[in-house]
């Protein structure tokens, strides 16, 4: 397949007060075109990758339902075939879905659902092997969908994050175990996920934004950006200095720049419509101190346990 073209620093920003249809796929339009104008969608099989961890803390911490539907619209009427699909940290993808108030929407515009239950082992840049699904490395466009959060282990997620979400269910804890102690490379084998998944684009919905903490429980922040790019290295960067989060201080970016991928350098991006200067914003607030990304063992086996059930059909 055609993997991802980390190479690109072109990113594209804009306003986008709302998460109202015409205005909201006008913006999906504009960004895209700014940055792949020559490529076509036509026939292909794409993927949406939107953040799906769960919804039992509230809906905000799942990228916002309207923006997954318009994104399934942009691709439809492109000529795409479209499924939506993630590994929730709880629940399904097709309860949250329905949660989200999109579900039947989806299901009725021809879209497929799925949930990341078959793998595949790659070998990433490291050495490591990981389970990737199986619908993240056969899709022929990968449309990466995170939203803005304050998160109380990486202080921020945003593009490079939501890739984690391939990485097949149980496994995911599994790397917070194994790699996330006071020696461990989890923001590094992150980052290298980069390296084996297929091409595509990534559309960040930071119209409502969750700040002050976070993957869940976080309050909203009306930040009213879209934004588009091919790299989501450079995406990151790019939002980093719209939120005016210092760029060392998220331990994802850092890892990008340790690498010295494409992107990672102010100074090398392209931004075709808006600056980060042009949409600047105050007051989002990031956790101050991050906390382990090792989890406790005792939660650890009590959330792998659940999982569990929840995959077996025992809970909802």
């Amino acid at each position: 397949f055609r993997l991802m073209r980390i190479s690109s620093t072109t990113v594209a920003l804009a306003r986008c007060a709302d998460y109202r249809e015409p205005a909201l796929l006008d913006v999906i339009d504009r960004m895209w075109v700014a940055c792949a104008p020559s490529f076509s969608l036509r026939g292909t099989q794409v993927l949406l990758k939107p953040n799906l961890i769960t919804a039992r803390r509230g809906l905000l911490a799942c990228t916002e339902g309207r923006f997954i539907l318009a994104a399934a619209k942009w691709h439809l009427d492109q000529g795409s075939r479209v499924t939506v699909g993630d590994s929730p940290a709880f629940g399904t993808v097709e309860s949250i879905l329905e949660q989200l108030g999109i579900g039947r929407q989806l299901r009725d515009m021809g879209v497929r659902i799925t949930d990341f239950r078959q793998t595949r082992q790659v070998a990433l840049p490291s050495g490591l092997r990981v389970g990737v699904a199986c619908e993240a490395l056969d899709c022929d466009h990968l449309v990466n969908l995170p939203r803005v959060k304050a998160h109380v282990q990486m202080r921020v997620t945003l593009a490079v994050k939501n890739y984690f979400g391939c990485v097949g269910g149980m496994r995911k804890p599994l790397w917070h175990m194994v790699h996330g102690g006071r020696q461990g490379r989890f923001a590094d084998h992150l980052v290298e996920l980069l390296d084996v998944l297929p091409g595509g684009i990534t559309l960040l919905d930071g119209i409502t934004a969750m700040h002050r903490t976070g993957p869940t429980g976080g309050e909203p922040f009306p930040l009213g950006v879209a934004a588009c790019s091919e790299n989501p290295v450079a995406l990151d960067l790019a939002l980093l200095e719209v939120l005016g989060v210092g760029l060392e201080a998220s331990p994802l970016f850092a890892a990008c720049r340790r690498r010295g991928l494409a992107g990672s350098e102010p100074e090398s991006l392209k931004y075709p419509l808006a600056s980060p200067a042009d949409l600047q914003t105050a007051g989002f607030v990031v956790p101050p101190d991050l906390v382990s990304i090792r989890f406790n063992p005792l939660r650890f086996v009590k959330n792998s346990l659940r999982r569990l059930l929840i995959r077996m059909g025992f809970l909802s």
